[in-house]
């Protein structure tokens, strides 16, 4: 079976259904859904709709709490700490960046972490926003689960965790870098596992050090860092930051909410603001970014090679496409969203109004 296409007011309808039929107010099920429907746009499809079962099951055995009081637990001029009472993630960082814009204004640049958070989706989600007022984003986040050991060892202690980086442009589509601190995100296994499809080689190793390229499997391995122990080293120091400083969960006190439904996960997350005309005239720095772009897209290309790319690019390309044909969902996960919906007596995606 071939995937199915929605459009984004179809999904964005969808989730906000199932969030409202699961406890969350009005005004929350829609930045809930606003949100994980947008990372589906971009083409973040291992943080967008497919998390929807995940979500329910937490919500419905109390894992999260739907009625959150998200509250600055500190504050200084230019920073601030977050204490988001175990609500979904997307509304404690929709919370964090208006506050990190806010403070970047005066400023010129801010730091606002949270502690008691829950997974947000994609990194770009939250880096974008700062775009909107022609500032630079920065994100950093503790992935919900250990999927990464340290260097030489076998002891699952590190996440993914992710850094995302925006920075504006004036003609050019704008830059932003969306990593993972390993070679793969997590999120991404569970996207094949969902279409059946096998992993490349690199992503995963077993536990003797061999691939691992069945995504059904991956409970017997561990995800490989990016750059080897750089990778690891920058997973440390990301996770120090959005987590440790923070209050947030690292190390052996993360929480593996795949497995678990119930245990608060007391997610760390951290953006930045930068606003450039703190440092000058804000239309000149645009400027020069695109002049950048253009020298790095119109360098000398390897043979075979048709184009260079900026980080950021192939996101908006998905999302120019999806807007236009719709976004593809798989078909296994269109089974689960049904049995989803049926359970919560909300309609399916198929009979979302378009």
């Amino acid at each position: 079976m071939s995937d199915t296409r929605v459009t984004f007011d179809q999904l964005n309808h969808f989730i906000r259904q199932t969030m409202l039929a699961l406890g969350l107010p009005p005004d929350d099920a829609a930045t809930v859904a606003r949100l994980m429907a947008q990372a589906d746009l971009q083409g973040s499809d291992g943080h967008g709709v497919i998390r929807i079962p995940q979500y329910a099951r937490r919500i419905l055995a109390g894992g999260v709490n739907t009625t959150p009081t998200i509250r600055v637990k500190e504050e200084r001029l230019a920073t601030a700490l977050l204490d988001g009472d175990n609500g979904m993630g997307h509304l404690v960082m929709q919370r964090a960046a208006d506050l990190a814009i806010e403070k970047a204004r005066r400023c010129g640049i801010a730091w606002v972490g949270s502690q008691f958070s829950n997974h947000a989706g994609p990194a770009s989600l939250y880096a974008r926003m700062p775009l909107a007022h022609d500032m630079i984003g920065l994100y950093f986040a503790v992935g919900n689960a250990n999927h990464l050991p340290p260097w030489g060892g076998l002891d699952m202690l590190l996440s993914t965790n992710p850094i995302a980086v925006a920075i504006p442009t004036q003609d050019e589509t704008p830059i932003v870098l969306d990593m993972a601190t390993t070679v793969a995100a997590y999120g991404k296994v569970k996207a094949k596992a969902q279409r059946g499809e096998m992993m490349p080689e690199g992503w995963m190793i077993d536990r003797q050090g061999q691939p691992l390229l069945d995504p059904k499997r991956s409970e017997e391995g561990f995800l490989m860092p990016i750059g080897g122990y750089k990778g690891y080293g920058l997973s440390l120091i990301v996770g120090l930051l959005a987590g440790t400083l923070n209050g947030a969960a690292m190390g052996k006190a993360v929480i593996d909410f795949n497995k678990d439904d119930t245990s608060v996960t007391n997610t760390g997350q951290a953006i930045a603001v930068i606003d450039p005309s703190a440092f000058g005239d804000i239309g000149e720095f645009k400027a020069r970014v695109d002049t950048l772009v253009r020298e790095l897209r119109a360098s000398d290309r390897m043979p075979g090679v048709d184009r260079i790319w900026l980080p950021g690019e192939q996101s908006d390309a998905k999302r120019q496409d999806y807007t236009a044909h719709g976004i593809p969902i798989a078909p296994a996960l269109t089974q689960q969203l049904n049995q989803v919906a049926d359970n919560l007596r909300v309609p399916r995606l198929s009979d979302t109004p378009t």
